[in-house]
């Protein structure tokens, strides 16, 4: 794969920014392309650009002369024109159209277990519309669609921790029943550069778990069984969850979103009826080797 360019939007994130680790490993060259981009000397075959996904001229000339094109920009709690819709889907096609224009020989999407386009959800149903959005302007787009991810720096473990470590008692979403299959963030990673390879089966989507399907409830307790807490876990009904996620919003650093609480509501554990991580040869790693990583650090 020397010389073939993958330009990755969003590759600052906490999956992006993996996602060009590997994609350096499997011996592509890495372009991220970010509105900020990093003042830090990039790796060899890393290659930093500046280029915002709304701006039509910037996108084109991201994805001119690539190869492939990776789209893992993603949008928790808007803000002012950043707009779940403006962003999962008016965005989503810009880059999907304008790496058709170019002549991109593959283009992954970055969506999520649950995308609806028929959603209530306005979070859930741009994920929906944004697929749709991608096939119509891409037509042999691969749709990646992992479930929560977790990490070493993660957003998700790293909170419970902090969490259970700290309260003698902690509320459950509801009852505290849905079902999620957590995989790492790793996994997922590597498998968008698998999938980016030429030789590599071109499905039109796949979606990615981790070894196991906890409840909300399940999980909590392993977490908190590996601290050596036990916490008294108490039922919280999703409409309280949803006025706290509104109070939340309007603070300056939101500890919370309303998409969140939507996210919660549903299950979000794989298909078994699409290709997952094993079609791409990837044994899912159980969360808790990075719960290890988690508690060796602190």
């Amino acid at each position: 794969m020397a010389g073939q360019i993958v330009a990755v939007f969003g590759g600052t994130g906490f999956l992006g920014r993996r996602v060009a680790g590997h994609l350096l490993s499997q011996g592509f060259e890495a372009w991220i392309a970010s509105r900020s981009p990093s003042r830090q000397p990039p790796a060899k075959g890393l290659q930093w650009m500046g280029a915002d996904i709304n701006d039509e001229g910037q996108v084109a000339a991201a994805v001119a002369g690539a190869y492939g094109v990776v789209n893992a920009v993603s949008l928790y709690r808007e803000r002012g024109r950043e707009t779940f819709d403006a962003l999962h889907v008016g965005a989503a096609e810009r880059l999907a159209r304008q790496a058709q224009r170019a002549g991109v020989t593959r283009l992954v999407h970055v969506s999520g277990i649950g995308a609806d386009a028929r959603s209530r959800s306005r979070y859930i149903r741009s994920r929906g519309e944004g697929e749709l959005a991608v096939r119509a302007a891409f037509g042999n787009a691969i749709v990646i669609r992992p479930a929560v991810m977790f990490g070493r720096d993660d957003a998700f473990l790293n909170t419970l921790v902090q969490l259970l470590k700290r309260l003698p008692a902690y509320p459950l979403f509801g009852r505290g029943q849905t079902r999620l299959q957590p995989v790492h963030v790793e996994d997922v990673a590597e498998a968008i550069a698998r999938a980016l390879l030429p030789g590599a089966a071109c499905p039109a989507t796949y979606e990615f778990g981790g070894p196991r399907v906890f409840t909300y409830e399940e999980l909590l307790r392993a977490v908190a069984d590996r601290l050596g807490k036990r916490p008294a876990l108490f039922s919280v009904p999703f409409t309280a969850w949803h006025g706290l996620a509104w109070i939340a919003e309007r603070l300056p650093v939101s500890p919370l979103s309303r998409s969140q609480v939507e996210l919660m509501e549903v299950d979000t554990t794989a298909s078994a009826g699409l290709p997952g991580l094993e079609a791409l040869g990837i044994a899912p790693t159980p969360m808790e080797a990075a719960l290890e990583q988690i508690l060796a650090k602190r």
